[in-house]
């Protein structure tokens, strides 16, 4: 680790495209800690379990039929942001076409920024279940990233296996909206690029947008109501700690949060899971579970403050 190589990585950006994405690898990794990472047999095991365990109760409780991932893959921070790299810079790809246009100044900002980025978030993310990975035939995978994980249960003074296995129910609830979905990970992603493009043409085109914002508030909010009433465990006071966590937060970090768009994140959970469990106290889940038919059973921006609105639609 060493922030004079990190900077020279990004100074160093060459190449005819706006983004160096080996400099930003090597800039990212050379700036961030890659943590401890000594995962027993007996700890991997227990990665198993719980996203075992989980798999058959969200099943249980949600009546989807999903199958898990290919891997699950405990990772170490470097290890991460290796994994996601080769992601941002396949949705970013509209914007290769500005390359001729760039001069080298402007690629070393790029560079840096984006090293910035995947470094701040590599330090944060405990676990993952990207959907973006499934595109053009990717093999899918679960994430957890097992220094992020031991330092946040220590800092909420949780016990750590019993966090780890709330975090293995989340991301598990977010492989079974995209296994009941086959249609959900190209629908994001192409949402996601037609936004790139626009934006590399100069345009912003706030219905499409809006629209991805709800796509992800539905996804984000699923998730969560999933993980609720799936988890085996009482999980009240996980979740009154993390909630002091993120309000403690200081100023930087709250700036560098939303510059990134993570306060959106936060946002769509809070609205989505709203949403969601109205629905479900309404009728039961596996309403709330229609929503994975199709692009079409997808709730409006209005359906989102309004779920009697899409029971009536949908329902």
């Amino acid at each position: 680790m060493s922030i004079y190589r990190s900077v020279r990585a990004v100074t160093g950006a060459s190449g005819d495209s706006p983004v160096d994405w080996d400099a930003v690898i090597d800039a990212a990794c050379e700036a961030v800690d890659p943590g401890e990472f000594d995962v027993s047999a007996a700890e991997q095991e227990g990665y198993r379990t719980d996203v075992r365990d989980a798999r058959d109760r969200v099943r249980t409780v949600t009546g989807l039929s999903f199958d898990l991932p290919e891997r699950v893959e405990i990772m170490n921070r470097h290890h991460w942001l290796e994994a996601n790299v080769g992601t941002f810079e396949r949705v970013l790809g509209p914007i290769e076409t500005q390359a001729s246009q760039l001069a080298g100044v402007a690629r070393v900002l790029n560079t840096g920024s984006m090293a910035f980025a995947l470094g701040f978030l590599s330090k944060h993310v405990l676990g993952q279940y990207d959907p973006l990975l499934l595109a053009e035939g990717e093999p899918h995978a679960l994430y957890f990233v097992q220094p992020n994980i031991v330092r946040v249960a220590d800092v909420l003074d949780v016990p750590y296996p019993r966090f780890r296995r709330w975090i293995a129910f989340h991301e598990v609830a977010h492989a079974a909206e995209f296994g009941a979905a086959p249609w959900l990970p190209d629908h994001l992603e192409t949402a996601m690029q037609e936004a790139v493009e626009d934006l590399t043409a100069g345009r912003i085109d706030r219905e499409s947008l809006g629209q991805l914002d709800t796509t992800m508030t539905a996804v984000e909010g699923y998730a969560e109501l999933v993980m609720d009433r799936a988890f085996d465990e009482e999980y009240d006071d996980l979740r009154a700690k993390l909630e002091r966590r993120r309000q403690g937060r200081g100023p930087v970090e709250q700036l560098i949060r939303r510059l990134l768009g993570l306060s959106v994140k936060r946002r769509q959970y809070e609205r989505g899971k709203e949403f969601f469990e109205t629905v479900a106290d309404m009728r039961d889940i596996e309403t709330a579970g229609r929503v994975w038919e199709s692009p079409e059973t997808l709730p409006t921006d209005q359906e989102l403050d309004d779920p009697e609105a899409w029971v009536r639609r949908v329902a």
